[in-house]
């Protein structure tokens, strides 16, 4: 695999994990409104549940690349249309605080990460842009989206440390940031169909 290659996997993991989503909305909200402590079994759900939605997405690729090899290929371009939909989000988005939440469970940080489009997504483009052109073997893909979950897990764990910090300055500097996110990810699409 490409030197380049791996850098812009991991340049497009880092910018999905580190906006704003769902769980790092909720896990910002929820250490805003509760602290470490009230909320730590909702931040173990989102961590768990991360995991358990990349091992998701290996098996999903694995099956696929296994039962329909040529798929994948279109997969790519497809991947490369969502990244270039986030990008134009992202750069179009607004600031927003979280909704404040009533309790702070293990499961609802859990199921949060089954609802989470955007980290199905992340899993499913990053290995078909990147990854499945080099190997589709079950163990290389897993590998692969266990980086991407942990990695998820240190954005999250990123927005809880820094909680109000981070909303102050992203509410301050949201914009130039979001546009600068979005040119990074156009050029994370058009690596993946060159």
């Amino acid at each position: 695999m490409q030197s380049y290659v791996l850098v812009n996997f991991f340049i497009y993991v880092l910018i999905n994990a580190f906006t704003p989503g769902p769980g790092n909305i909720l896990a910002l909200n929820t250490v805003t409104n509760y602290g470490w402590k009230k909320g730590k079994s909702l931040f173990f759900g989102i961590f768990t549940g991360y995991y358990s939605v990349q091992t998701i997405c290996a098996v999903f690729i694995h099956g696929v690349s296994s039962l329909l090899p040529n798929i994948l290929g279109i997969m790519k371009y497809v991947g490369a249309a969502y990244i270039l939909w986030l990008a134009i989000h992202i750069a179009m988005s607004k600031a927003s605080e979280g909704e404040t939440e009533k309790s702070a469970s293990f499961l609802k940080g859990f199921m949060l990460q089954f609802v989470n489009v955007k980290i199905y997504m992340l899993g499913i483009t990053a290995m078909t842009g990147y990854i499945t052109a080099y190997s589709t073997s079950f163990p290389v893909l897993l590998g692969f989206e266990l980086i991407i979950a942990t990695i998820g897990v240190i954005a999250t764990v990123t927005w809880i440390g820094l909680g109000i910090m981070i909303q102050r300055v992203y509410l301050i500097y949201f914009r130039i940031i979001n546009i600068i996110l979005a040119v990074i990810l156009l050029e994370c699409a058009y690596s993946m169909i060159k």
